[in-house]
């Protein structure tokens, strides 16, 4: 294990964190999206926070990740930034910046870094996104690149379904290293390939339905917590169920305003 990785008074740098995977470390990331749970999620010792695009569908309500912006994902990563004092924080680039060339790519990261708190920028692609990764790189930006299913081509891939295209995926994982990402996200991919892909790349892999050879898992916070609203992905596991909880208190104290219950003799002044 890496000292970095076990001293809670530190942030956790880039290298550090590409490191973990020759430290035998295995990497626990979760996504944040505002300052309170972005405090709590840090000081239980996760490696890595993300700043998801995620927050297009679970924090706004979408029914893809396609229509948030770079300015509300610079909102909620500037809270996310100034909550976090060890995790490294990775915010995602929303649909279509890094599509429109390199040098709007690395304007737009490069307010995500100059506006937060955050340390790197992740971008979806490998092979078609090369270029772009370099760019963003020689420009001192790190990048976290994504691999396998990309939720932001959802449209294009025809629906969210796992990744079984060996070749193709490895051709995206090689490439996004040689163009200088510290780690990539390898999402809904099967273990088998993944398992193939992270043993082949020097930089860490973060599974999200990918396995459990991968160098680490991500989550998204909602459904950790089980408040996630309906059907989950198989890949997900609830260890909580907070909706239910939460729903409960609301109505509880509802039901207390009615009959007169609150506020009692311990919530009233004299």
């Amino acid at each position: 294990m890496s000292s970095q990785a076990s001293n809670p008074q530190r942030r956790i740098t880039v290298p550090q964190f590409t490191a973990m995977k020759n430290d035998d470390h295995r990497i626990s990331m979760v996504t944040a999206y505002d300052f309170t749970f972005a405090s709590m999620i840090d000081e239980c010792g996760v490696e890595g926070i993300l700043v998801g695009d995620s927050l297009s569908m679970v924090v706004q309500g979408h029914d893809s990740t396609l229509p948030v912006t770079l300015d509300e994902m610079i909102y909620h990563a500037e809270m996310v930034g100034r909550a976090v004092k060890r995790a490294l924080v990775v915010v995602d680039m929303p649909f279509p910046i890094y599509h429109l060339g390199s040098f709007k790519a690395i304007e737009s990261a490069g307010r995500i870094l100059k506006q937060t708190r955050c340390q790197a920028v992740k971008l979806e692609g490998g092979v078609d996104q090369a270029e772009v990764i370099a760019a963003l790189v020689s420009a001192g930006i790190p990048v976290m690149a994504h691999v396998g299913l990309r939720p932001q081509s959802v449209h294009q891939m025809g629906s969210y379904r796992v990744q079984r295209e060996s070749a193709q995926l490895m051709a995206d994982a090689k490439a996004a290293q040689e163009a200088g990402a510290f780690a990539m996200v390898l999402e809904c991919i099967t273990a088998e390939i993944a398992a193939v892909i992270t043993a082949e790349v020097d930089i860490p892999t973060i599974g999200i339905g990918s396995g459990v050879d991968c160098d680490g898992q991500i989550l998204v916070m909602h459904d950790l917590l089980g408040l996630t609203e309906g059907r989950v992905p198989k890949h997900v596991k609830a260890y909580a169920q907070l909706r239910e909880s939460i729903q409960g208190s609301i109505s509880q104290y509802r039901d207390e305003v009615r009959n007169g219950q609150f506020p009692g003799q311990d919530q009233s002044f004299r």
